[in-house]
């Protein structure tokens, strides 16, 4: 009983999309430092963590109730616990839309109705105007729809400041700059997936090669994005050096995009996009600790 009580846990863990989820929260922690201009108590940057945590889950959730059937015909997606069988729907469903309610309770009990607002508002972005109405009908899914993938920093900055301000806004656009050269290089060598599917990816509108040099477009012009914070004198020069030397990796490995043409080049181009936005955020982290020294 126990075993089975684990992996039916395990299951409903999946529907959240882990693996996503430290990405998420690590977005949002640097602007509570940022916000306050020096770091809110432990317990409510935790409970506010958490808040964010539940939002992301249900919305990843509710995406994965939507799009079961088109999971069932992606290689990489056929084995998730709805596709799968694992799971019912209507009980993917259900939890979904409790750890919504969960997520807009607890953002409203620790930090008003704004941050609960901003929550309940991300969840329906991602599910209704990505996953809904654009993913399958719009090659601009991946840009549009990085929005969906930004919110923490908009909810972390409002649960500071009751309002979204200079931090919250400035993370919101490096996310939001990062995601379509992230999302187009598992397009690119996961092509047939996504034409499978029918989902209008951009190299199977418009070619691998014109989707490459928009690629670089993005990470070039994610330059000025993940500066500005030091221009603004949001952050120091330990994370303008880190931001500096992150940038340029990031441009190299979309210039090999360009030049190698190869799903090899766009994997390393996937694993360094992870590695480049982890790297900011500490940068991040680090520089706020400093300063607070």
């Amino acid at each position: 009983m126990a075993a089975t009580t684990l992996e039916i846990a395990r299951n409903y863990l999946d529907l959240t999309k882990p693996r996503l989820l430290p990405m998420v929260l690590f977005t949002g922690l640097p602007v509570m430092g940022m916000a306050a201009g020096g770091w809110p108590s432990f317990g409510f940057v935790l409970l506010t963590l958490l808040g964010i945590l539940l939002a992301a889950s249900s919305a990843n959730t509710l995406n994965a109730y939507i799009e079961r059937d088109l999971d069932a015909v992606m290689e990489r997606t056929r084995e998730r616990p709805l596709p799968a069988g694992r799971i019912s729907p209507r009980a993917a469903l259900a939890f979904g839309l409790a750890l919504g309610v969960g997520s807009t309770v607890l953002l409203y009990a620790i930090a008003g109705l704004p941050a609960a607002g901003v929550g309940v508002a991300s969840i329906l972005f991602y599910v209704f105007v990505y996953t809904v109405w654009l993913k399958p009908r719009s090659s601009w899914n991946a840009v549009i729809g990085g929005a969906a993938g930004a919110a923490a920093p908009l909810i972390a900055d409002v649960a500071v400041n009751g309002h979204i301000g200079a931090p919250g806004l400035l993370l919101f656009g490096v996310v939001f700059f990062w995601q379509p050269p992230h999302v187009w290089a598992i397009a690119l060598y996961r092509k047939s997936d996504y034409e499978a599917a029918g989902i209008p990816m951009l190299p199977s509108v418009i070619g691998d090669q014109p989707t490459r040099w928009r690629m670089l477009w993005y990470t070039i012009g994610l330059v000025p994005v993940t500066l500005a914070p030091v221009a603004l004198g949001l952050l120091g020069s330990i994370y303008g050096i880190v931001a500096l030397g992150a940038n340029l990796w990031f441009v190299w490995a979309a210039v090999r995009v360009l030049r190698e043409r190869t799903d090899e080049a766009a994997q390393a181009m996937f694993r360094v996009s992870l590695g480049y936005l982890f790297a900011l955020f500490l940068a991040m982290l680090v520089d706020l600790a400093w300063a607070s020294i």
